[in-house]
């Protein structure tokens, strides 16, 4: 192509020029670190072709950066290698023949392509701080940087917190969360339109928040007890978390166990001295926050000293002392039997003191009595739980004699008098009959038998002789007691006052007030004897009940006149009757009514309705006449007729839950007794409970269960 132009150029011109230069290509751009060669072709006889730097150094085919070659007669190649800014400049090609000259030149110019040079991905933030984001790019000229997020170009203007910095970072001012994604940094150069990209991936870390289960945890000590200390933490990543005592990281052992995600530190067998504060402790790459729970370790009461004491009656005094551990600090209490003490003063004569001071009582008794023996219990409570011993205080006291000093008897019946002896240590007992100890032997009308706490005196009055004083002396090593006791001639009881009789058809009630003397011995029996005027005397003995007060005599005659007295037996005889009192039998008539009580069956809707039988009137009882109803409706049930004999009748099938009264009717020859009237409900229908291994069972309601005798109304 050379050859062509020049002889173009020859025939137009002439001969002008001996050489011409022309390099390939006519404009050189190299982006940085690549290679690129540029050819050099003479036209005409050339001998040197020659290259030469942009600084006109003439270039050596020697170096490794520029490579020059001589390709053949007419043409010469130079090599740039992985080119940077200092090849820049005009290269120029020099042809030389003798005095004959030609020079070619080429711009070389050195670009750099878009690279990005510090753009890691992902790049992490923690939530919160203003987030920069690198992503610094090199070319020439330097690139346009446009920022995407989620495919669309972040407008800085439309949110304050991101801004593109000078070195065209991106800014995210207070990173959220929900910031976390991809972002696009686009880098472009107009002049080539040359466009590259790099994705960042951009996390933001959360520091961690920590939520205890419980601030405070209560525990009791040396109970085997075992206690769980939880706190629960969020973040991102995942926080790992860790507990401490006093900045000692606890790990799984023989005392301590952790859940897997270490958020639950277990306290086994918890003791007084696991008591404190317990760290939680959350971390991950944002930072760490840490939480405290308090283990409050509480210690139930126990009595660390108490002893048993002894003491001598009327002794200065005495201090009891009882010492108890425990957390919270235990109250002290003392009991004796059925008596509690308190703090302070317990009797009107400050005997008893009792005062507490931390984790020691004392009970104080200043002037000690042989009643103050005992068990005395030593209370310790706190709010988990109470701890109690008994110590024994032992009381030495002289005999003290106690008894009844008089005893009563008559000729030939044997008596007893009783010394009852109480004393500390135990006591021997003699006893003396007119300054002669009386002898153990048993061989006369006196006996001794002797038990530790009481020695009996058996006398068998022969004669008046054997009445009279007896002493009994009680000897230990404390001291002696003695004591007279009289042995009295018993007599017969005085007579019963009759108060007042009531009279009916076959029957009478005579109420009666019991003698003012018993005549020194327990009353046995009351006899009561009536008759008709000008006959002969019947009579009745009724056992001495305590409180007995009335009697009642039968076998009477209606409408008669009778008149009866009384009188009291004892074990010398019996005394004197009472005046006769006059009173006159109820003509013929219908019965009284009877008496009724009722009592619930086991099944719970059967009622045992019992009657007793009073005043008949004067004239047999038929029969009985029955009848119920259930109070809610009017119509009475069939009546059922039972004979004279008939004590009782057996309701059955009755309503649960049901209120019933009950009419019971006596009926002799003149007629019908006014009602016998009770009232009842019966129980509530049991539920049935499956059965098993073969058996039945039922449940009752608690009605259902009361089977004694019911509460009821008796109208006469």
């Amino acid at each position: 192509m050379l050859q062509t132009r020049y002889l173009i150029w020859a025939l137009l011109f002439g001969y002008a020029a001996s050489l011409q230069v022309e390099i390939t290509p006519m404009q050189g751009e190299i982006s940085m670190g690549e290679s690129k060669f540029f050819l050099c072709e003479v036209v005409g006889d050339v001998k040197d072709i020659d290259w030469y730097a942009p600084n006109g150094e003439k270039l050596l085919p020697n170096r490794q950066d520029i490579l020059v070659n001589r390709n053949d007669e007419s043409s010469s190649t130079l090599t740039i290698y992985n080119a940077n800014v200092d090849n820049a400049g005009i290269y120029k090609c020099v042809a030389k023949n003798g005095d004959k000259e030609s020079q070619g030149t080429v711009n070389v110019k050195i670009f750099q392509k878009i690279t990005f040079k510090n753009a890691p991905s992902p790049q992490e933030f923690n939530e919160g701080d203003d987030a920069d984001i690198i992503c610094d790019v090199v070319s020439s000229p330097p690139a346009d940087i446009i920022w995407k997020h989620k495919g669309s170009k972040i407008q800085v203007a439309k949110d304050v917190r991101f801004k593109i910095l000078t070195n065209n970072h991106l800014q995210i001012r207070g990173i959220k969360k929900t910031d976390e994604g991809a972002y696009t940094c686009e880098a472009r150069v107009m002049t080539r339109g040359e466009i590259d990209l790099k994705i960042i991936k951009v996390i933001v870390n959360v520091l961690p928040s920590i939520r205890t289960r419980q601030s405070e945890m209560n525990a009791t000590a040396d109970v085997n007890q075992s206690v769980m200390l939880a706190c629960d933490a969020d973040g991102f990543p995942e926080p790992t978390v860790t507990w401490a005592r006093n900045n000692i990281v606890l790990e799984s052992d023989d005392k301590y166990g952790l859940n897997n995600d270490g958020s639950e530190l277990i306290i086994k067998d918890v003791k007084k001295v696991d008591e404190g504060d317990y760290t939680c402790i959350a971390r991950n790459k944002a930072g760490e926050k840490e939480e405290e729970v308090s283990l409050n370790v509480f210690v139930q009461p126990k009595i660390t000293y108490l002893v048993n004491q002894t003491a001598s009656e009327l002794e200065e005094q005495i201090t009891l002392t009882c010492e108890a551990s425990g957390d919270p600090t235990p109250t002290i209490t003392w009991s004796f039997g059925r008596r509690i003490f308190t703090e302070g003063e317990q009797s009107l004569d400050g005997n008893v003191v009792v005062r507490s001071h931390a984790r020691v009582s004392s009970l104080t008794l200043k002037y000690v009595q042989f009643t103050d023996a005992g068990h005395y219990l030593c209370t310790a409570r706190n709010s988990i739980g109470q701890d109690q011993q008994t110590m024994y205080l032992e009381v030495r006291y002289a005999p003290k004699i106690q008894g009844s000093v008089t005893v009563y008897t008559w000729e030939g019946n044997a008596a007893n008098i009783s010394c009852e002896v109480l004393a500390h240590p135990g006591a021997s007992v003699v006893w003396f009959r007119d300054g002669q100890q009386l002898s153990s032997t048993n061989t006369t009308n006196v006996k001794i038998y002797n038990t530790p706490a009481v020695s009996y005196l058996e006398v068998t009055p022969d004669s008046q002789n054997d009445f009279g004083s007896y002493n009994c002396t009680a000897t230990n090593m404390i001291g002696a007691e003695s004591k007279e006791f009289l042995l009295i001639p018993a007599d017969v009881p005085s007579a019963p006052a009759i108060e007042r009789v009531e009279p009916f058809s076959s029957t009478a009630v005579v109420e009666f007030e019991e003698p003012d003397a018993s005549g020194g011995v327990a009353i046995l029996k009351y006899r009561a004897e009536w008759r008709m005027q000008g006959e002969d005397w019947t009579g009745r003995e009724y056992d001495a009940e305590e409180g007995l007060s009335m009697i009642t005599i039968v076998g009477l005659k209606p409408e008669t006149f009778y008149e009866v007295k009384m009188s009291a037996i004892n074990g010398k005889g019996e005394g004197e009757s009472s005046p006769p009192q006059n009173f006159k039998t109820e003509p013929v008539r219908e019965p009284s009514p009877p008496k009724l009580e009722g009592k619930l069956q086991t099944m719970g809707n059967a009622l045992k309705v019992n009657w007793i039988k009073q005043d008949d009137g004067g004239s047999p009882i038929k029969h009985y006449l029955i009848r119920y109803r259930a109070k809610h409706v009017p119509d009475w049930k069939p009546e059922i007729r039972l004979p004279n004999g008939s004590e009782y009748v057996v309701l059955n099938s009755l309503d649960w839950n049901t209120e019933y009264e009950v009419y019971v009717v006596a009926e002799n020859q003149q007629g019908k007794s006014q009602p016998g009237t009770l009232f009842f409900r019966t129980a509530a229908e049991p539920t049935a409970i499956p059965a098993t291994l073969g058996s039945s069972c039922v449940t009752y309601t608690l009605a259902s269960l009361m089977l004694s005798t019911l509460t009821v109304f008796l109208l006469s």
